[in-house]
């Protein structure tokens, strides 16, 4: 499956090796690397930020200090046997395989970012609700025209790091393949207590998309992918002035005080009239805003931007007019109504990815606030259903990317304190530990 020494079959390997998985990719990447050590973690994981999604200070970031996410990205879908509540046994094995990670790598990007994170359906096993304060509903559908699937899996492991290798080996470790990970005996796997019953790979930086577009199901045969690009649509994302802080989508108070709420839908990406009907111009104004466009406020992928998106309050306010008069509206200028306060503060913070799974370009979309609602608001201000009275505007054309873009499946999650990653209560209790 993988082999050869020269540096084409090498980027080969390095590229496909996660979404593979399993121990032949993990060996095939060691073999084509020569690896620096991986930094490991702390003695005592107690040092260690009870928030599990502070990941921002432990992150490259880039000369406008925008964070680049780790290159390398895999969600693991976790099920526990049976209907009811776990013993405090699994939860005694859970967090001793994730306090295994915390002391095996560095918690960076240069080592190992992960989070565990629990569904509605988890809490469910309790029989006792979760407290009001926490908004965590069911996933649904949050448009008018799609029809996802829901992910209601027990609980969602992300693992992250810029190194392919070390994704691979934390996985294979945890799922009881490998007696160590960085050196480190594991005294249990996450699989003695979960069946994966998904995975799901991606990446996310400058290069890395175009190096994987030939071929791909939903991708133009003449490659248009920039090389510039971290992302498939061809443009930068994630700026910091249009990103929630991780202080902000923190819960404040409650049982689950110091965690977060996350949203991982997953979408489809169809990019043949992206990249072969629309000129440059047009692909700024549907990705952004018409003013961009007419204006050229962007250079290439986007990066001239610095920090910030450019979207202003007058083109939230105007968006309308701008609906007449260029016939077409932005998707960062319609999600932007639903995600600022009245006093400009951002309320989600975005951490996607691009994906090549089942040979097909897609997105995973992770976004933390502070309950689930906000998410559901902003998604609803980014459908702009309200502005296709508009004579040019349909509800999917001319219409921000809805065009380009296809929701395969939904699932929200608690994201609760270190302290309380391994099987929690509803209450935020962890018995056994």
């Amino acid at each position: 499956m993988f082999g050869g020494g020269d540096e084409t079959s090498r980027r080969a390997v390095l590229k496909g090796a996660v979404a593979v998985g399993g121990a032949a990719a993990l060996s095939a990447c060691l073999e084509e690397t020569d690896p620096e050590p991986v930094p490991s973690g702390p003695e005592d994981p107690s040092s260690l930020s009870e928030r599990q999604h502070a990941w921002n200070d432990r992150v490259r970031t880039d000369d406008h200090g925008n964070t680049l996410l780790p290159r390398h990205q895999l969600l693991l879908y976790l099920t526990l046997p049976g209907d009811g509540p776990p013993e405090a046994a699994a939860r005694r094995d859970v967090e001793s395989a994730l306090r295994t990670l915390d002391r095996a790598y560095e918690r960076s990007s240069d080592g190992l970012l992960h989070s565990l994170a629990y569904s509605p359906r988890y809490f469910d096993r309790f029989g006792v609700d979760l407290p009001a304060s926490i908004d965590l509903p069911e996933p649904r559908a949050l448009s008018p025209f799609e029809a996802p699937e829901f992910d209601r899996q027990d609980a969602l492991l992300h693992l992250a790091s810029d190194r392919a290798d070390v994704v691979l080996a934390a996985e294979e470790a945890l799922r009881g393949n490998e007696p160590t990970a960085n050196g480190r005996d594991l005294e249990s796997a996450l699989t003695d207590v979960f069946e994966v019953t998904d995975r799901r790979s991606g990446f996310v930086g400058a290069g890395m998309p175009a190096e994987r577009q030939d071929g791909l199901a939903g991708i133009p045969s003449s490659n248009p992918v920039p090389e510039e690009s971290p992302l498939f649509m061809g443009f930068v994302a994630g700026f910091r002035k249009n990103q929630a802080t991780e202080d902000y989508v923190t819960l404040s108070d409650g049982p689950f005080a110091g965690g977060t709420t996350k949203h991982v839908s997953n979408l489809r990406m169809r990019l043949d009239d992206w990249y072969g009907e629309q000129s440059f111009e047009e692909r700024v104004a549907e990705l952004f805003s018409p003013v961009h466009a007419a204006d050229g406020l962007v250079d290439g992928v986007g990066a001239n931007l610095g920090d910030d998106s450019g979207i202003t309050p007058e083109m939230i306010d105007e968006i309308r007019q701008h609906a007449r008069r260029f016939g077409r509206v932005g998707h960062a200028q319609k999600a932007a109504r639903a995600n600022r306060n009245e006093d400009g503060t951002v309320r989600t913070l975005r951490r996607h990815f691009e994906s090549t799974d089942d040979d097909e370009a897609s997105l995973h979309f992770p976004s933390l606030q502070r309950g689930i609602t906000t998410f559901e608001e902003v998604r609803e201000a980014m459908n702009g259903t309200d502005l296709a009275d508009v004579p040019t505007i349909r509800q999917r054309v001319n219409n921000g990317i809805l065009e380009y873009v296809f929701v395969k499946r939904r699932g929200n999650f608690l994201v609760p304190p270190r302290s309380q990653r391994s099987l929690p209560t509803p209450t935020g209790e962890t018995p056994g530990i």
